[in-house]
């Protein structure tokens, strides 16, 4: 676990605000930006996102559903457009898609908690408290 992990679960849990996401992100180089990506979207596979994920993640995300990464989650195996999602590489591309990566999180993160976490588990993630 380190501070880039706890950021991005805090995100996914709505303990920090998106503003702030976006704000870190942005102060991130492009190689970072793109191991943040591809490092959310194996959070999101380890999650267990499905396909019928897209459309609460979409919204929640505040994306538009013509935004790239939205078209791209709608269409395909999740895991393959996950890895597309992660690989944007246009400036504006990429803040669409850590918005749309931690929605996707929230989600299927959320649903692992309910079905299999409520009674307690050892995830450190979700042992998290709001940030002060």
């Amino acid at each position: 676990m380190n501070e880039r992990d706890v950021l991005l679960n805090e995100l996914a849990q709505g303990l920090r605000p998106m503003s702030e996401g976006i704000e870190w992100f942005d102060d991130l180089d492009s190689e970072e930006q793109s191991e943040v990506l591809l490092f959310l979207r194996h959070h999101c596979v380890q999650a267990r996102a499905v396909a019928e994920d897209a459309s609460e993640s979409i919204s929640s995300s505040g994306l538009r559903p013509t935004h790239t990464p939205a078209v791209l989650i709608s269409r395909g195996r999740i895991d393959v457009q996950l890895g597309k999602i992660a690989g944007l590489t246009p400036v504006d591309e990429r803040r669409k898609a850590f918005r749309l990566l931690i929605a996707v999180l929230a989600v299927a993160d959320g649903r692992r908690r309910e079905r299999f976490c409520s009674g307690g588990c050892g995830h450190w993630w979700h042992h998290l408290c709001a940030a002060d």
